[in-house]
């Protein structure tokens, strides 16, 4: 299968935003630049995930390279740009540095035929494999996704304090309670 590489070096804007309302909300990654912009979809937990091992990431760098960690960054906090057309739903991410020049890569990539091709073809410059989006970011650029990422996920619906299972505004049957709701008052 010929591959539809969507490669983005510092692109204008890379953000993680979502369509529609809490409980029914669509993620996805967007890049854009002066001439197009690329949204792949993809499900919160792969974004809390890409969040929290790009801060790691960025953290190892600090460590290693003396770069310092921003304490404050400039969140974008404008909505994804239009047309929002799902390219590819993501299937798998990598997440790379690139030591000589400092960057940092994150790839999207579509579902593959198996694992075997998936995990050969994710941060690779292959002709055949699933498509991808490929972004390179300067630190500052990573941070800012990674801090607006973290805003986009927790904007949802609040966790429940026993079970941590999104609750729903309508209410929530809530597993550790094992379908026994307490009443406020019992008359006698």
């Amino acid at each position: 299968m010929s591959r539809q590489l969507f490669f983005f070096d510092q692109p204008r804007r890379f953000v993680v935003g979502t369509v529609g309302q809490p409980g029914e909300r669509v993620f996805f990654l967007q890049a854009s630049d002066d001439t197009r912009t690329v949204s792949v979809a993809l499900e919160k937990s792969q974004v809390t995930i890409l969040t929290e091992r790009l801060e790691q990431l960025l953290e190892e760098v600090a460590t290693r390279s003396g770069i310092p960690v921003p304490e404050a960054v400039d969140v974008d906090a404008e909505p994804l740009e239009n047309p929002i057309d799902e390219e590819f739903r993501v299937a798998a991410m990598g997440l790379a540095y690139d030591t000589e020049s400092g960057m940092i890569i994150i790839e999207a990539q579509a579902p593959a035929e198996s694992t075997e091709t998936a995990e050969a073809t994710l941060l690779e410059d292959t002709e055949e494999g699933p498509d991808a989006l490929r972004v390179r970011l300067a630190h500052q650029a990573a941070f800012e996704f990674a801090e607006r990422a973290k805003r986009v996920v927790a904007a949802g619906r609040p966790p429940c304090p026993l079970c941590n299972e999104p609750m729903d505004p309508n209410g929530h049957v809530c597993p550790r309670q094992n379908g026994y709701h307490r009443q406020a008052e019992i008359e006698l």
